[in-house]
């Protein structure tokens, strides 16, 4: 570096905690597998637990009164969510909102990111009208994985057109593309597309950090690879292929969705049972670094 040139570090704001405890009492959350918390089951029960799950028992554990509800469904395409959840989500009249969605739509073939922006702004100008405060998500960076790299400037497009609608409605991005530590297939369920629970427990962090809510949620370190030889990597990818690939493109041609017959595993804004301070009874695999 040459004298008297500043580093980039220098200009960024700090994180700064929140000095009182956060103001939000009455959280929604509405998506699809992502924020139902697919690839995340409980542990020893049915149904998942996920990122928004996370989120709301930290947010739970910090005041009274708190409640919270989750109605996403896994699946859904944009336009679904937007007709089955936004109203249900504005019944329960949050003061904080976390929508995502659209994933489902520009990962099919196809998949036209500017179409979802226009469906995404008008779900997101109705969210806020009620004065919520409003939790937006980029895209992950899809370079890491084989799987999904050909869709990674389709990606990008969606995510500069979520950072535009939030910047007019003032939203609150929580910037997937930037989290550089879940680009690895160690964060992700044996689908290669779903987070496992490290993933979740990482996107739990990312939002907290983006309400700046203080948080005891350490990160993890997952195990190391496995060393695999060229017969055994291609041998899990054929695994991989007719345990996760095929049965999703034969939902496509038959028209049908995982989210089919499935309903919200949480409609109604309840209180949350929280753990104990510092336990993370989902972020089993691995250790915190």
């Amino acid at each position: 570096m040459r004298e008297n040139e500043s580093s980039p570090d220098e200009h960024r704001s700090p994180y700064v905690p929140n000095e009182s405890a956060h103001p939000w009492r009455r959280m929604v959350a509405i998506g699809d597998s992502f924020t139902e918390g697919i690839g995340d089951p409980i542990p020893g029960g049915d149904g998942h637990r996920g990122w928004a799950d996370r989120v709301a028992e930290v947010l739970g554990a910090q005041v009274d009164d708190f409640a919270y509800a989750n109605l996403a469904v896994r699946g859904k395409l944009i336009a679904q969510i937007v007709a089955d959840q936004i109203e249900p989500a504005l019944a329960l009249a949050p003061d904080l909102v976390t929508f995502s969605a659209g994933g489902n739509d520009v990962i099919r073939p196809g998949g036209d990111p500017d179409l979802v922006a226009a469906q995404f702004e008008d779900a997101v100008a109705r969210l806020s009208s009620q004065g919520a405060t409003v939790v937006v998500f980029t895209g992950i960076d899809t370079e890491f994985t084989p799987v999904f790299r050909g869709i990674r400037g389709r990606v990008a497009i969606y995510n500069e057109n979520i950072r535009a609608i939030a910047d007019r409605y003032d939203c609150i991005v929580a910037d997937q593309w930037a989290l550089k530590e879940v680009q690895d297939p160690r964060f992700f369920d044996d689908d290669r597309l779903h987070y496992n629970a490290l993933g979740h427990h990482e996107i739990a962090r990312m939002v907290l950090r983006a309400l700046n809510v203080p948080n005891d949620l350490q990160p993890m370190q997952p195990d190391p690879l496995p060393t695999l030889t060229w017969r055994e990597a291609r041998t899990n990818d054929l695994v991989w292929a007719r345990a996760h690939l095929v049965p999703w493109v034969l939902r496509r041609l038959r028209h049908q969705s995982s989210g089919d017959h499935i309903t919200a595993k949480r409609p109604d804004a309840l209180p949350v049972i929280t753990e104990a301070p510092g336990r993370d009874r989902g972020a089993q695999p691995g250790q915190p670094v």
